[in-house]
C-alpha cells in the first residue's frame, strides 16, 4: 500500500509510503490517499499526523508518466489532487504535518493543508515550478501570500528556490523547525497532548479560523460567531469536565465528547 494508517493514543498516523519515489504521488496513490483521509476523518481519532516514509515527506506529483502534449493539466488538478487538500482541510479535528526531507509541489500543499506544520531543520520545502514551466498550484499562492507576503511569495515563485526547514519557520511558512533527530518525538508528544484536549471545542475554533481566512468577517461578526461557538461548547461533556476540574483544583480529563 502506498498509504498506511496506524492509531495510537487517539492519534491517527497517516504515512505516505512510496519511499523509492520520495513519496511522489501518482493517480493510484492519490486515490489511496483520498480514501485514507476519509477513513481517518470518519474514525474515532482526535488528531492526525501525516508524514512520509524514507528520505522525504513528498516530492510532489510523480511526473514520470506525464504527457505534456496530450494531458489535461486542469482536470488532473481538479479531479485528482485538489480533492486531497480539500479533504485534509475539512477534517474537523487537529491535523499536523511532520516534514523531513523534500516537501515539494503537491507535497508542500499536503503539508500546508494541515493545521500545524513541524519540519526538520534540514528539510527542503518549496515549489520549483519555474524549472518545468508550470504554475504554482496545490493552494500555494494563498499559503505564500498569507504567510510570507507577496514580495517573498513572488521571489520564491520566480526563482523556484527551495528553502530549508529553518528558513521556512523563520519566515512564518511553518510553525516550527526542530533538530532532525527530534522531529518524530516532538510531533508525537504534541499530537498526543492535543488528542487529549477538548476535541469539540477545538473543532469549533478550527471552523472559526477557517471562516475568518475565507470570509474576512468584521470584528463584530467574529464576536457573534464566538458567542455561538461558546454556547455549543458549553453543551459538551468536556466543558462540564473542564469547569468542574477547575473548581475542584484538579487537571481535567477530557473524553472528546
Amino acid at each position: 500500500m502506498a498509504v498506511e494508517i496506524e492509531e495510537s493514543n487517539g492519534v491517527a498516523y497517516l504515512t505516505l509510503n512510496r519511499p523509492e519515489k520520495l513519496n511522489s504521488v501518482d493517480e493510484q496513490m492519490a486515490g489511496e490517499l483520498l480514501g485514507a483521509i476519509g477513513n481517518v476523518a470518519a474514525g474515532g481519532s482526535r488528531a492526525m499526523v501525516i508524514s512520509g516514509a524514507g528520505r522525504g515527506f513528498c516530492a510532489g506529483r510523480d511526473l514520470e508518466g506525464a504527457k505534456p502534449l496530450t494531458e489535461d493539466a486542469e482536470a488532473i488538478l481538479t479531479d485528482t489532487f485538489n480533492p486531497l487538500f480539500e479533504a485534509i482541510r475539512a477534517i474537523s479535528f487537529p491535523t499536523i504535518a511532520q516534514v523531513h526531507g523534500p516537501a515539494l509541489g503537491v507535497g508542500l500543499g499536503l503539508a500546508l493543508a494541515c493545521d500545524l506544520v513541524y519540519v526538520a531543520e534540514s528539510a527542503k520545502v518549496g515549489s520549483p515550478f519555474a524549472n518545468i514551466g508550470a504554475v504554482l498550484d496545490s493552494g500555494g499562492h494563498r499559503y505564500l501570500v498569507e504567510r510570507v507576503g507577496s514580495h517573498r511569495a513572488l521571489e520564491l515563485i520566480y526563482t523556484g528556490r527551495l528553502i530549508s526547514g529553518t528558513e521556512a519557520a523563520a519566515v512564518g511558512l511553518v510553525n516550527r523547525a526542530v533538530e532532525d533527530e527530534q522531529l518524530v518525538d516532538i510531533v508525537r508528544s504534541l499530537a498526543e497532548k492535543i488528542a487529549g484536549g477538548p476535541t469539540a471545542a477545538f473543532a469549533l475554533s478550527k471552523s472559526l479560523v477557517q471562516r475568518i481566512e475565507d470570509e474576512h468577517p468584521t470584528f463584530d461578526a467574529v464576536l457573534a460567531a464566538e458567542a455561538v461557538a461558546q454556547g455549543a461548547a458549553a453543551r459538551t461533556a468536556d466543558y462540564t469536565e473542564g469547569i468542574t476540574a477547575f473548581q475542584d483544583k484538579r487537571r481535567a480529563s477530557f473524553s472528546g465528547e
